[in-house]
């Protein structure tokens, strides 16, 4: 038992000497997750700076990997680990400074760099005359200790987890739901990290080793994932049979289900790699030469869906994310097809080009590709429409609610891609003052369906279900000087009872038509609904948000006088038209 502990300290401490950046970057990771977990933002809003914290460190754990195993090959570990440092201290000040701004732009920075970084991982150390099989040897063993240690992750943080409930339970200690919530971060990263470095154990020349084809990998491959590949192969084949025949365009979707297509194919050709040039698996070799050929009529499917969404929407980040895939994909399937000494390190190699060209290639990068063409879109939607007036938005013209929707879209995608000036330009100063007030608060999210709300003539063309119409009241402390009692009605189909003193006011909400009644002693009644209709009845033609002081009603019952203060009113804009609310909360006083 000693001989077992004394091995796991050696390892432990082998990892923390081969690895120092490494674990010092989990270490930051977990803790800072665990400090922003126990944040109180409404009080400090500067916790935020722990989730960018926590960011820039687990993308530090996959990049100080990559150059731990370049050291190993070329030295200079030193130099290495510190342009490390400066590029994630870089990358940190890239991510905005308070949470109000963390839209969702910045997620088409933060996952694509992921990607990227472990991409670098798979063949940094891989640039000189190293044998092809070491490198799929090194990727191999990667694979499956990245495998290996999600299992045993797993295992202990719910080992771990259930041995504090056990305690908590049996000893009655209480224990905060947070400390389930801390252990789960730190086992996560930091245990995670450390338990994928004890399989890799010296590094590269123990992951480039090599060694027998592992069995598992041979039939998960042609058991589980060439059939994945057939089933996805005949259904879009016959979906391109139903577009030559109907002669319509793809629909958008279909773009993803060929790249999942291509992407499943090459990790299946990967995995088998070194069967290619064994007799006994003549298998690998059909489907090697088949599977890149039967991309090639998929390839013309998937940039005409591109360029259908493109050019009737123009570029978004997604959208440019998903046609510098199908470029990617299309150089893959050539490369393959035609070069005669093929390279498997070509597919890892020129993915990761692809993705720095598309994070930071300037006037390229998709940043830059979607704002200007975004920024086109609109100028030209507002044109077309005869929508500017001496240089401003006229919201008085008569639109389509779809030509509303869309200006009201492009609008916030510019807003929150920090493009104000260019926005503002197009508005009147009451617009003006409406959008800075929101940006300076950090509500993005509501500028769009202000914007939506400006038109006050919008012609009804949706056949579908539209957008629904929600009242917002900005006033949310209420004051209850000169009332005796108040209570809160929920915003679920409810019946229930207040007694105040002698009397019993029941309340009845969002049952069927009735939005809220309230009865007295089961005697005289006050039916809100048809004054929450009323007022809800101003904004008929509206949809998106609208904020407003706040949303109150009052009404005699009886010997008391009640309020009612809401914090919303939401209309859903189909069907029966139905009314409700999320919040509400009557005041009680006797006359």
């Amino acid at each position: 038992m000693l001989k077992k502990i004394r091995d796991i300290s050696g390892k432990a401490g082998e990892n923390i000497r081969e690895y120092p950046m490494v674990l010092l970057m989990s270490f930051l990771g977990s803790v800072s997750l665990i400090c922003y977990a126990h944040g109180d933002f409404n009080s400090n809003p500067n916790f935020f700076v722990f989730i960018k914290f926590a960011l820039v460190s687990c993308l530090g754990i996959s990049l100080m990997f990559a150059l731990k195993m370049l050291s190993q090959r070329i030295g200079k570990q030193i130099v290495l680990e510190i342009a490390g440092v400066l590029f994630l201290v870089f990358f940190y000040f890239l991510l905005p400074q308070e949470k109000k701004y963390f839209t969702e732009r910045f997620a088409f920075l933060i996952v694509p760099a992921f990607i990227v970084s472990h991409l670098l991982v798979s063949f940094i150390a891989f640039f000189g005359k190293e044998k092809e099989l070491n490198f799929w040897q090194y990727n191999k063993n990667l694979f499956i200790n990245i495998f290996l240690t999600g299992v045993f992750t797993g295992v202990l943080t719910g080992g771990v987890e259930l041995a504090i409930l056990a305690v908590d339970q049996l000893f009655s200690f209480n224990f905060s739901e947070q400390y389930y919530l801390d252990t789960f971060y730190f086992l996560s990263i930091f245990g995670s990290s450390f338990i994928f470095l004890m399989f890799n154990e010296k590094g590269l020349l123990d992951l480039e080793k090599h060694g027998t084809y592992p069995v598992i990998l041979k039939f998960f491959t042609q058991y589980i994932l060439i059939p994945l590949l057939l089933i996805y192969a005949v259904i879009l084949y016959l979906y391109s049979a139903k577009i030559l025949i109907n002669w319509e365009l793809p629909r958008g979707w279909v773009s993803y289900l060929i790249l999942a297509y291509a992407v499943v194919g090459i990790l299946a050709l990967l995995l088998v790699h070194p069967l290619k040039h064994e007799s006994t698996a003549s298998w690998v070799r059909i489907f090697s030469k088949v599977f890149y050929f039967t991309l090639i009529p998929l390839l013309v499917l998937l940039f005409t869906a591109i360029f259908t969404r493109i050019l009737e929407y123009g570029y978004t980040e997604p959208r440019y994310f998903v046609l510098l895939l199908a470029i990617w994909l299309t150089l893959v399937v050539f490369y393959f097809i035609f070069i005669s000494k093929a390279t498997i390190k070509f597919v890892p190699v020129s993915l990761f080009t692809i993705g720095l060209f598309a994070l930071a290639f300037p006037y390229l990068n998709t940043f830059s590709v979607a704002k200007r063409s975004q920024k086109t879109e609109l100028q030209n939607i507002l044109n077309q429409n005869n929508l500017i007036k001496n240089g401003k938005i006229d919201f008085s013209v008569k639109v389509s609610d779809t030509i509303a929707d869309e200006i009201s879209n492009k609008i916030g995608f510019l807003l929150k891609r920090e493009e104000k000036e260019f926005v503002l330009n197009y508005m009147n100063p009451k617009h003006q003052k409406i959008i800075t007030n929101n940006i300076d608060k950090g509500t993005l999210y509501g500028i769009e369906g202000m914007v939506r709300s400006a038109f006050s003539n919008i012609e009804k063309t949706k056949s579908f279900f539209g957008e629904n119409f929600e009242l917002v009241a900005e006033n949310r402390v209420r004051s209850v000087k000169d009332y005796d009692f108040f209570a809160r009605v929920d915003n679920y189909p409810q019946t229930g009872g207040l007694t105040v003193g002698p009397d019993v006011f029941t309340i009845q909400s969002q049952q069927k038509e009735k939005i809220l009644i309230i009865t007295l002693n089961n005697n005289v009644s006050w039916d809100a609904s048809k004054e929450i209709q009323a007022l809800m009845a101003k904004y008929s033609n509206r949809t998106g948000r609208l904020s407003v002081p706040d949303i109150s009603l009052e009404h005699d019952l009886g010997n008391y006088h009640l309020k009612i203060m809401f914090d919303n009113l939401v209309r859903e804009n189909f069907g029966n038209r139905t009314i409700y609310f999320s919040d509400a909360y009557i005041f009680i006083r006797s006359k």
